[in-house]
Parts: structure tokens; sequence; C-alpha cells
């Protein structure tokens, strides 16, 4: 196997099975998915199939499966398809464990609550001696399992990398973009999570289709002024990791995100901090709170970022919050 990457899934969870999946497909590289649960691992490995995270999905013979650490001792990429605030754990975790000049993949779509940083600046600080990666846009773990055609970008601060991991990980149906911008891609992920939450108010409220489109291109607008305050370049969230994606999980009932938003706005915005939806808690409801808190720091307004914040964190009430945004100052688009 000329110029074979060894990769490394960690995280058994629906999205980091997928990924493994998909990129153990075609057998270009050997790929291992870890999780910490021996017995699910044992599962997965004599049944091939995830009934719990991937109903009816089989999973490729040539996919690895581990329980221990050091199996991915020999791995040159290391993909961490963990929650995004179980990242920073992830790293002490595996960190001894990985291989010398193994590149890091963080695979999920957040901000650290506690400290407001990039994943990648995150996953830089625990592991200084391994390249920082992101994969970020629109897939759904089920579509991307079950081979249908997906598209999303890989940013990593080396050109050459970023290339690198988009030619090793891409697949038939599974097509990676490589980029330079980090920044760009990471709040176009973690941001659309939080305006997938809106549209979903919006669906839940009862307020139209028209309300939605206008959220979208008005998201879009206010994500793509973060990104360029932080560094990050803004054409960035026009593509894959921020429209595409907002497209996707702000339409789609498959979305985690615009489900709970559904509910919120159903229930009329009476929720506390932490409260769900009948499940686990979304990615946006964390990156609601951080992303209002980075436009404070950045001097940047977010005018439905922070209305989404206020909302989960029981401060506003959908109506007042509709009205607040609706009578902002007009100005040119």
């Amino acid at each position: 196997m000329s110029g074979a990457e060894k990769i490394v899934v960690i995280g058994a969870g629906a999205f980091g099975t997928a990924l493994a999946a998909v990129i153990s497909l075609e057998g270009r590289h050997p790929v291992t998915l870890i999780g910490r649960d021996p017995s699910l691992m044992s599962d997965l490995r004599d049944d091939r199939v995830h009934d719990a995270a991937l109903p009816g999905v089989p999973l490729p013979d040539a996919l690895e499966f581990s329980a221990e650490p050091d199996a991915i001792g020999e791995a040159s990429l290391v993909l961490f398809a963990m929650p995004s605030q179980a990242q920073a754990d992830a790293a002490r975790h595996y960190g001894p464990y990985l291989a010398d000049g193994a590149v890091v993949v963080t695979c999920a779509k957040g901000i650290d609550r506690s400290s407001g940083r990039l994943l990648t600046e995150l996953l830089e600080a625990e592991l200084p001696h391994h390249p920082v990666a992101v994969l970020s846009g629109p897939g759904f773990a089920a579509d991307i399992a079950r081979g249908l055609p997906t598209a999303m970008a890989i940013a990593a601060g080396d050109e050459a990398l970023a290339e690198r991991l988009a030619n090793a990980l891409s697949s038939r149906t599974f097509r990676l973009y490589a980029s330079n911008d980090r920044i760009g891609v990471q709040l176009g992920g973690a941001l659309k999570n939080v305006l997938a939450i809106a549209c979903g108010i919006i669906e839940g409220a009862g307020l139209g289709e028209s309300a939605r489109a206008a959220l979208i291109s008005r998201g879009l607008a206010e994500m793509s002024r973060l990104v360029e305050a932080m560094g990050g370049n803004a054409d960035t969230v026009r593509g894959l990791s921020g429209l595409g994606d907002l497209v996707l999980t702000g339409t789609s009932h498959q979305s985690r995100n615009l489900r709970f938003g559904i509910a919120l706005g159903q229930s009329g915005g009476s929720w506390g901090e932490g409260t769900q939806a009948g499940g686990p808690l979304v990615e946006g409801a964390f990156a609601a709170s951080v992303a209002a808190r980075l436009g404070k720091k950045f001097s940047v307004e977010l005018p439905v970022t922070n209305a989404v914040a206020d909302i989960i964190d029981g401060k506003l009430d959908i109506m007042t919050a509709m009205e607040q945004l609706m009578t902002r100052p007009i100005t040119t688009e």
C-alpha cells in the first residue's frame, strides 16, 4: 500500500463512525476506529453495524476497531471526532500515545466553552508538537456512512498539509476541499449551529419561510464579520463550512440544532440554560453564549447570535427577540 497513511478516528459516535467507514471503504489506507467502551468496540468488530448511532448501515470489512489508546501509536493522521467540549480531555488522554509528527484533525463544530478558544488553538496548547487541522462542512453522519455524495472543507495552517489531508481522506463519495483558513472554517462550523437553532425557533414559532431566508442571509453576514475581526477570511464562510453547512442544518430536520430550535419556538422560548428537547446538549447551545462573548471582545455586532444566546439563557422571549431584530436601525446591505 505505497504512500498509504495510517489513519485513526477517535470517537465512536455517529459522526466518528461515519468518517471511519467512508475513509476505509476504498481500502487505500488502513483505518482504525477507537472508542472508550471495550464492549461496544468488540460488538462493532463482530457485527459490522453500529445500531445505536447508524442503524442499518453496514461497516466496511477493512475497518478496524479498538478500545486501546495505544492503537494510535503508529498513526500518521488522527481524527478527533468527539464533541467540542470533550476535545481537551481527549487530547490529554490520547496525547501521550501519539506518534512523532502525527497530524491531529479536529472534526467537531464548536468553540471551547470555558476558554472561548477555537478548537485548533485548544489542541495546539494541549499537543504542542503536533500540527492541528480542522474538518468541517455540510455532512450528516448517516449520509456520509451510506456513501451519499458529500463535500466538506479541511483547513490547516500550511496549505501543503491541507492538500495532503484532502487527498488522504477523500473518496469517490466524500470530497474534501483544502483551505489554509482555519479560523474561517471553524467559525463557520460553530456559528452555523447557532443560526440553525435560530432557524428552528422561526419554524417552531410559525414565523414563516421568508423569515428563515432573511435570517440565513443576515446570519451569514454577521458570521463573516466575526471571522474577519478574528483574523480569518470573510469569503470562507460563503463556502462549504459556512453557507453550505448553514443551508443544510438550518433547513433539514436531521439537524439536532434545528430540532432544538423548533422545540424552543414551540415553547415560546421558556427554557433555562442547559435544558434540552429530549436529547443530548446540541453544539449550538454551547456555541451561542461563547460566540456572543467573542462578539463583545472583538467589537462585532452579532444580533442574531446574541438573541439566540439570550433565549437559551432564559433572558429573552422569542417575540421580544423578533421585535428587537426587526426594529434595528435601517442600514445598507
